[in-house]
């Protein structure tokens, strides 16, 4: 298993070191795709003051957008998918002392390593698994919520759910092999009441999304009651109940719970990770690891025809659920039995629509390109002609920028771009947009590398940390009717 040999290796490569005539007494643990800021260590080892402390974990960022940002268009104006788990979920758990793992942007004491016989392998999500074993052996894992490190975010639809998938799997591994939180093994309460809810997330959301589609179907195709209760009832519990959770889940959370995109992020991988619960849940032993792949040629759109039908043949029935009983006898009649769960019904299937209508669209998956990544306002000076134009640095990437500020420059015109800590690299105007140009790059390879290092390793959060709902609707409209 795949999942096995990479944990062996590093195993082995944490033993070898520990035989060094001056074995390292930390380990810093980064994906081939991360880079750590140049802040990294210090801010991590400063937590190991305290004895009993094996891990320390941070969150992780992305300099690009996950797919469901991209291909709807809305990075700038809604977080990548994980930033409720790193920027509200970990904070907590460790408020509770039952912080996690997570892998990659970690650092572990090798004492403690060494004492629990180095990385556990009976689980795919081996971080997770690791937590559970330090914490049977009196070791904390704790965590510190600042940005020092980022890295690479799945690019494709496939991988993502690939990704998701592995991570329910392995859970599902741990309850059944390792640690159920209902065994004899030595765990504190807190950390079987976190397992518990774990595992609660992953049987229950996906399989939920699901269900939520089919319902309305057993309703409009074959008369079942789905609904018993009046509108009224609903308008006075259910709806005020409904929207004060959903004001308080986005005051607490920055604006991260937006109904139609939560929604959406669940059902695209739902299927999958049901598959995967059920499972790593029913059967036992090894199973196959999958590895996300990151890479290869974006430039082009890909439709996803095989994540994308299941969501045609659901939109299908869903629209027609609502057309055919008003015109033909082919179903039961629903109108004389259902009373008020007509219009709730009927409600509930317009949501569904517009759920996936916006699934579909996630399946086409656009081209990416090197854009800017940075969105850290700074000053910056244009240099054209002898004449110096001040104005503000708002995007950044590796071959261009996106400013504001100068006025009446015009395309092509080439100068010198002096940057914070980069100056005089060569630029042009590539073309202008609402609020100022966008710049081509011709650095040379000193101001390039130090254009890698201003971009990934100063200490600063690549993406957006908040919901813009706004903002969001207008980049969701846009791409729905694109």
């Amino acid at each position: 298993m795949k999942s096995t040999l990479r944990q062996g290796t590093s195993t082995h490569a944490l033993r070898a070191r520990a035989r060094d005539p001056a074995p390292p007494a930390f380990v810093a643990v980064l994906d081939a795709d991360f880079v750590p800021h140049a802040d990294f260590i210090e801010r991590t080892l400063a937590l190991f003051h305290e004895p009993s402390v094996a891990l320390v974990q941070t969150p992780q960022h992305f300099f690009n957008p996950d797919p469901i940002q991209h291909n709807l268009g809305i990075s700038t104006a809604y977080p990548d998918e994980q930033r409720h788990f790193f920027d509200n979920v970990e904070p907590a758990r460790d408020a509770w002392g039952i912080a996690i793992c997570c892998g990659t942007s970690s650092v572990m004491r090798v004492q403690a390593l060494e004492q629990i016989g180095w990385i556990p392998t009976q689980s795919v999500t081996e971080d997770f698994l690791l937590t559970l074993k330090l914490a049977e052996n009196g070791w904390q894992t704790v965590y510190l919520n600042e940005p020092l490190s980022e890295g690479l975010a799945p690019e494709g639809l496939k991988e993502y759910i690939t990704q998701r998938g592995r991570w329910c799997l392995g859970l599902m591994q741990i309850v059944r092999n390792a640690y159920s939180p209902f065994g004899m093994r030595s765990l504190g309460l807190m950390h079987r009441i976190g397992i518990v809810d774990s595992l609660l997330y992953w049987i229950s959301t996906f399989p939920f999304r699901l269900a939520s589609l089919i319902l309305p179907l057993l309703y409009w195709w074959f008369g079942i009651t789905i609904v018993n209760a009046s509108l009224v009832d609903i308008i006075k519990y259910y709806v005020p109940y409904y929207l004060m959770v959903l004001m308080s889940l986005n005051w607490l959370s920055k604006g991260l719970f937006v109904p139609l995109l939560n929604d959406t992020a669940q059902l695209i991988a739902a299927w999958p990770i049901s598959q995967a619960a059920a499972l790593g849940l029913l059967t036992g032993g090894s199973h196959k690891f999958s590895v996300t792949a990151k890479g290869g040629d974006r430039t082009k759109v890909v439709v996803q025809w095989s994540l994308m039908r299941p969501f045609l043949l659901l939109l299908g029935l869903t629209i027609g659920g609502l057309i055919v009983p008003l015109n033909s006898d082919f179903v039961f009649n629903t109108s004389a039995t259902a009373g008020d769960g007509t219009a709730v019904v009927m409600f509930w299937t317009v949501y569904n629509i517009l759920v996936l209508l916006v699934a579909v669209v996630v399946c086409i998956e656009r081209p990416r390109y090197d854009r800017p990544q940075r969105q850290i306002p700074e000053p910056i000076t244009l240099v054209i002609q002898g004449e110096k134009h001040r104005g503000w640095l708002l995007n950044l990437g590796r071959g261009g920028a996106r400013i504001s500020g100068p006025s009446g420059l015009s395309t092509g015109a080439a100068g010198k771009l002096n940057l914070p800590g980069i100056s005089g690299v060569d630029a042009h105007v590539a073309a202008t947009t609402r609020d100022g140009y966008r710049l081509k790059f011709s650095p040379t390879p000193a101001q390039r590398a130090k254009l890698i290092k201003k971009l990934h390793t100063e200490s600063a959060m690549p993406g957006a940390d908040r919901g813009n709902i706004w903002q969001m609707i207008r980049e969701l409209a846009r791409a729905l009717t694109r």
